[in-house]
């Protein structure tokens, strides 16, 4: 069978260690380019990985390369731009959470991939976690009844230990990223909870603040560190929601979901991704799998996912259009944190 030729659009850290040897590693891909605006980024990706093409200009490499797939993986103020760009040329897109920095370039990016044919795909590989699938049919069973509340926390020590261009990362310019901690991280929860309950949020109220990080020179950054906030969804089910970059020495990556008969607690436990406790005491316990770190590298799914979507002409699961549900989440967060209102959510 014929390779789908794939691009990838920035070569940070996430593509250095996830979108680069994931892409590797499917038989069914042949990585054609790579493409940073830094390019000395780009030549060591290719190096690295035995990429023949090198840019450092996406639209250039588009119009030579022509791929059949491309990665977006480029601080958040260009997901739009190359996403839009990519699809115009022919190309189905895997883009980077968050999908986009307005609600209007989300549309945008969905609207782009219906007419020209092409799938988009937003990268929120915490759907594809083994014990969040096995979580979500519990849940679908209605083995422990109906969801009552949860908790779900991402958490970590921050970007800049990680990134590419450490210390100064663009991940703390909110002109290159727009958002912080809740972009960064609360995105990817935000779209879990969607997943895993199967239903939309409808409200949200939030405080989405910056409590710690500075830029090298002491300056308080421009853009979130932390945020908390509170959802309701559709069915009257309330939980609590954390983003955060100052969690040093540890990750947290958890999530709890309470429901009449039990709850569910996942990726808490260094050994069991996935506990049942039920009312009555007893208690199930499930090894499945473990939650990827910036530390702890694992495969994520995603680039396969994305591939098998393409070579069977399915469109995916985690859409355009779900990136856009998610986001709409999102900007009502930081629209509560900017009002000190709740926010209704409108789809």
């Amino acid at each position: 069978m014929k390779k789908l030729r794939l691009a990838i659009i920035g070569c940070g850290s996430i593509t250095k260690h996830r979108h680069a040897p994931e892409a590797k590693q499917n038989p069914n891909v042949e990585l054609v380019a790579v493409c940073d605006r830094k390019l000395e980024h780009a030549k060591a990706v290719a190096e690295k990985f035995k990429v023949e093409n090198v840019y450092d200009d996406y639209e250039k490499m588009l119009k030579e390369i022509k791929p059949d797939a491309v990665v977006v993986a480029t601080p958040n103020y260009l997901h739009a731009d190359a996403t839009i760009k990519a699809l115009k040329e022919g190309a189905h897109v895997l883009c980077e959470k968050p999908m986009a920095t307005t609600e209007d370039e989300c549309r945008m990016m969905v609207e782009t991939a219906k007419e020209m044919g092409k799938f988009l795909m937003i990268a929120h590989n915490q759907r594809l976690n083994i014990a969040h699938k096995k979580a979500k049919e519990v849940i679908q069973s209605g083995e422990l009844g109906k969801v009552l509340s949860f908790k779900t926390t991402f958490g970590h020590g921050g970007p800049e230990s990680w990134s590419s261009d450490k210390p100064d990362t663009w991940f703390f310019h909110k002109e290159a990223a727009s958002f912080g901690a809740m972009g960064d991280l609360g995105v990817h929860k935000i779209d879990l909870m969607r997943f895993l309950l199967g239903e939309e949020f409808v409200e949200a109220a939030a405080f989405v603040t910056t409590l710690s990080k500075k830029y090298p020179n002491g300056q308080p950054i421009d853009v979130d560190d932390n945020a908390v906030c509170i959802l309701k969804t559709q069915s009257g089910a309330i939980g609590t929601l954390t983003a955060s970059w100052t969690y040093p020495g540890s990750e947290d990556n958890s999530t709890v979901i309470y429901c009449e008969r039990g709850s569910i607690t996942l990726y808490a436990d260094p050994k069991f991704s996935m506990i049942i406790r039920y009312a009555n005491g007893q208690k199930a316990y499930f090894e499945l799998d473990t939650m990827q770190t910036n530390e702890r590298q694992t495969k994520s799914g995603v680039v396969d996912e994305f591939i098998d979507c393409i070579l069977t002409n399915t469109p995916p699961k985690i859409s355009g259009e779900e990136g856009l549900k998610t986001m709409k989440v999102v900007f009502a967060c930081f629209e509560s944190a900017k009002t000190g209102r709740i926010v209704k959510i409108d789809y």
